[in-house]
């Protein structure tokens, strides 16, 4: 099946987004009040579940599985009976992939409730998230970003400089906050990360304490040869540097048995940056 898009023309869906898309709507399951669902036993063991209200940014090398944290996020969403706006920056939203976790169930019922926006530029990301903040209503179960760094990483080399564009990722990023709290929903980011110019081992988040101080939740992902490692960097709740191995399946994420995890250990993280 070819990817199915709703591409963003930021002034051409905003009277769509109104008049469609944004209406009330009748919730088929019930929703947790404060935790909602990963879409994944994996991720579930790890956190419980996303936490309403606030925003959780999980950012790590790429082919770590930012994007499938996403999907897996949206399907259990959709399958509540809420709407998702997913905005994907990176063009990494598939439907081929979507189709394999949801199985079954047919994707055009799913998709419906999905609203899908693309921008291609910073400017179009800040438009989109500037308007949001007024538009989301109760029948909004999540709000995604992936990733809130790849227009903003542009935006840095570009003729406004560094601090329109540090300034404006802070905006966005209060947006986002807002509609988190106003409506008690997750809104949930990912991020690229880049070596240490110094220290080619230390990686950091792009977007650095701009991200880190409007997320309440943060959680890194490492890759390995074999296997992938999420790790809680900050929770509000939970210890930090507690961790969940996993791997990357058909179906989404998979636990694995103790001798991947011994092994694991013997292994050095793959720093694929982007």
């Amino acid at each position: 099946m070819d990817d199915v898009t709703y591409f963003l023309g930021i002034d051409k869906t905003y009277n769509l987004l109104i008049r469609k898309f944004l209406r009330r709507a009748e919730f088929t399951l019930p929703m947790q009040e404060t935790l909602f669902p990963t879409g994944t036993p994996v991720f579930d063991s790890l956190l419980g579940g996303y936490e309403g209200g606030v925003v959780t940014t999980v950012y790590g090398p790429s082919g770590s599985g930012k994007t499938t944290v996403c999907l897996l996020a949206a399907i259990a969403t959709l399958r509540a009976g809420k709407k998702v706006i997913y905005i994907d920056t990176e063009g990494g939203f598939s439907s081929m992939r979507f189709q394999q976790f949801i199985g079954n169930d047919p994707i055009e019922r799913l998709l419906e409730h999905l609203f899908l926006l693309k921008p291609l530029s910073f400017a179009d990301q800040i438009k989109a998230l500037h308007r949001h903040r007024e538009l989301v209503n109760d029948s909004i179960g999540l709000v995604l970003v992936d990733s809130i760094s790849m227009q903003y990483r542009v935006a840095l080399h570009g003729q406004d400089g560094v601090r329109t564009a540090n300034a404006e990722l802070g905006l966005q990023i209060a947006h986002l906050v807002e509609i988190a709290r106003k409506h008690g929903i997750p809104v949930l980011l990912t991020g690229q990360v880049y070596a240490d110019f110094d220290e080619r081992d230390n990686v950091k988040m792009v977007g650095g304490d701009i991200v880190r101080y409007g997320s309440k939740c943060l959680l890194q992902l490492f890759k390995y040869k074999t296997v992938r490692k999420a790790m809680i960097v900050k929770h509000r709740s939970l210890p930090e540097y507690k961790s969940v191995i996993f791997s990357i399946v058909e179906k989404g994420f998979a636990s694995v048995d103790e001798e991947k995890s011994q092994k694991m250990k013997e292994e050095t993280p793959v720093a694929e940056f982007q």
